[in-house]
């Protein structure tokens, strides 16, 4: 498969990973802040994992691993600085926030292997 297609694929993969997962996320939070922390962690992780995966992607042929490992600390990197920071400074519901995005993080992380053969 080749790279464009790949990442093209897992962009729309990703993409309903998140609009599926918001939407049961939605249901088992109620508030509109939980909502709204639900729909930003979505799109967080959306752009996230779009950059790890091309990063995978582009050292697929000559270290598949170093690439996976970077796309991987990208994301615990994120996770945390998501805690530490950026929920405080938005005042979201830290519950919320931080279970949707771990969840798309694990989730769209699972379709990537099919993905990065070369």
């Amino acid at each position: 498969m080749t790279t464009g297609k790949a990442v093209a694929s897992y962009a729309a993969i990703s993409l309903v990973i998140v609009l599926v997962g918001g939407w049961l996320l939605g249901a088992a939070f109620g508030s509109p802040a939980e909502h709204r922390a639900i729909w930003i962690s979505a799109a967080l992780a959306y752009v996230v994992q779009l950059v790890g995966f091309l990063a995978a992607r582009r050292t697929a042929a000559t270290n598949l691993f170093a690439g996976w490992g970077a796309a991987m600390l990208l994301r615990f990197v994120t996770l945390a600085v998501y805690a530490l920071i950026i929920i405080g400074r938005l005042d979201l519901p830290s519950s919320a926030a931080l279970l949707s995005l771990a969840t798309f993080f694990f989730v769209s992380t699972l379709v990537e292997p099919p993905l990065l053969k070369t």
